[in-house]
């Protein structure tokens, strides 16, 4: 009888050979997607790694697809192969102000070593947790040694350089890379400590107010004080050379305020003796 015959006539025999096939064949090969990374484990021990990142690698030439393994000996683990993001949770940081910050920020990363991840923490959500704790000491470390109006100004820049190259050597030590770390928001507390801080910037500002404007009457008085001393050595200079005309000079000056002064109106008299000092220069030589 052959093999055909023995299988038509035996139809739950058939079914169970078929069945043993089907879980024999889904033990062996697996398939590896284009955004999964795969280790293979025999009892525990990585045997191989399969689709594993590579930098600038092209889509759709990777080695992703089928893959066998020894059925009930190996196992697969899939690890992401795309840019993962961990958010951290708001942290209350105090600035060199005396500011008291609400600092929400987040990081992506990516897996580039799975191997060295599967060993160190396991699963990809250790890892974020991991990563976000560090984040969160990073941001408290760099924030700390800056005022709040840094987080305002280009050099917020610099910031997130020094905080993403801390949180990528921590990151090495468990297969992953930073790609990216960004501040999503960075506020006062509200209520009372945010109308406080408030208060104090005003008060801090009204003080720098009063400094500079101290400063400025004192070089304004310098400057006039100079100018006054100049004025008075070229009056000086000018008296030494000439010293009628200067007379004459000063003499029609104070005629023509006060005989042709547009605030008098022709309404003002003054009784004068005619050998009066102040009209020697009017009755001519």
């Amino acid at each position: 009888m052959s093999i055909v015959s023995q299988i038509t006539d035996h139809p739950v025999r058939s079914s169970l050979i078929a069945l043993a096939l089907a879980v024999a064949a889904s033990m062996t090969f697996a398939i590896v997607p284009e955004d999964k990374q795969a280790l293979l484990l025999r009892y525990g021990t990585i045997t191989g790694v399969v689709n594993s990142y590579q930098p600038d690698e092209p889509f759709g030439e990777t080695n992703a697809g089928l893959v066998a393994r020894v059925p009930f000996v190996e196992q697969i683990v899939y690890i992401d192969k795309r840019v993962l993001s961990v958010n951290m949770e708001p942290q209350t940081v105090l600035s060199t102000d005396q500011l008291r910050l609400q600092v929400d920020a987040f990081a992506r990363f990516r897996i580039v070593d799975p191997a060295k991840m599967y060993t160190t923490i396991r699963t990809e959500d250790r890892l974020r947790g991991q990563l976000g704790a560090i984040l969160g000491s990073s941001l408290r470390n760099e924030l700390g040694k800056r005022a709040f109006a840094t987080l305002l100004s280009p050099e917020r820049g610099q910031i997130m350089d020094n905080i993403q190259a801390g949180l990528n050597n921590e990151a090495r030590k468990y297969g992953a890379e930073i790609i990216d770390v960004r501040i999503k928001r960075a506020d006062l507390p509200t209520g009372t400590p945010l109308e406080s801080a408030y208060q104090r910037m005003q008060t801090a500002r009204n003080q720098e107010a009063i400094s500079i404007q101290a400063e400025g009457r004192k070089e304004a008085q310098l400057i006039r004080a100079d100018a006054d001393a100049e004025a008075a050595r070229i009056y000086a200079q000018a008296f030494s050379k000439d010293a009628d005309f200067y007379d004459f000079y000063r003499a029609m000056q104070a005629y023509r305020t006060t005989f042709v002064s547009p605030d008098a109106k022709g309404e003002t008299s003054i009784v004068l003796s005619p050998d009066n000092d102040f009209l020697r220069e009017f009755q001519g030589r």
